[in-house]
């Protein structure tokens, strides 16, 4: 098995997880054309939208974590990540649903700010401040979701565990982790001392010596940042607007495929 991805991506951390919680050998490949839109190398061969994560199983090859995450349950159910009754199961994709897009989209919006500098001054101070009082809301709803179970599927660690896991730890790195003392804060914990997810999180790290470069490629047009559905919207309706139509001007953001040339 070959995935694509970025380590900072927490759509194939979250494979990651469920791949190495599976005891599933895999490889991982950081495609050269990531974030230029380009469909015209390996990577974009059956992914039009040339996002990351994209799983490649012999001939077969998905995109989208969820789909990519259903795969995998299916092709190797034992041990299962996803719980036995039907409440319990779509219990976890309501969690990973809600980890994915409004989650997912102000961990992104945070970066956008302080990583790639989209915003400064009062602006700035604006995004900053809705993403701190949005992740204090959903940490919340996910403290009252995991209530004093060990896991969110109970007492085995599963699909909502590896979903939530990417996220809550980008926040803790963000300096918006939950309080001291709390149910999640003791969840994230356990969480870390997992090694399927210990093992993904030193990957992630250990990619921060990128960053630099990363945010310089951006920055000067030879890539682009996607700003696709709950991103966009959870720009505009923080407050910065101003971002979006700035990049569009400069050129240095995108809307996913197919794009105005195509259509």
């Amino acid at each position: 098995m070959l995935l694509y991805e970025a380590p900072g991506s927490p759509y194939a951390q979250k494979i990651k997880i469920a791949l190495r919680e599976k005891s599933i050998p895999f490889q991982v490949e950081l495609p050269a054309s990531l974030g230029t839109g380009r469909t015209d190398d390996p990577f974009g061969i059956g992914n039009p939208r040339a996002e990351v994560p994209m799983l490649v199983d012999g001939e077969t090859r998905i995109v989208d974590s969820t789909i990519i995450l259903e795969y995998i349950e299916d092709r190797f159910p034992d041990p299962p990540l996803l719980p036995r009754t039907p409440a319990a199961r779509a219990a976890a994709r309501m969690t990973e649903d809600v980890c994915d897009t409004q989650y997912e989209a102000i961990t992104w919006g945070f970066s956008e700010v302080h990583w790639f500098g989209r915003a400064t001054g009062a602006l700035a101070d604006t995004l900053l401040s809705a993403a701190t009082r949005q992740t204090r809301v959903l940490q919340e709803w996910l403290a009252g979701r995991l209530g004093e179970a060990a896991w969110f599927g109970g007492e085995t660690f599963g699909w909502a565990d590896a979903a939530v896991a990417p996220l809550l730890h980008r926040s803790v790195l963000n300096g918006m982790g939950p309080a001291p003392g709390s149910i999640l804060a003791a969840f994230y914990a356990r969480l870390v001392q997992r090694p399927s997810v210990a093992t993904t999180f030193a990957e992630y790290a250990a990619s921060a010596s990128r960053m630099p470069a990363t945010v310089e490629a951006f920055k000067t047009g030879g890539k682009t940042r996607e700003y696709r559905d709950h991103r966009l919207e959870w720009m505009i309706k923080s407050g910065g607007i101003e971002v979006v139509l700035a990049g569009l001007r400069d050129g240095n953001i995108r809307f996913p495929w197919p794009n105005p040339q195509q259509a």
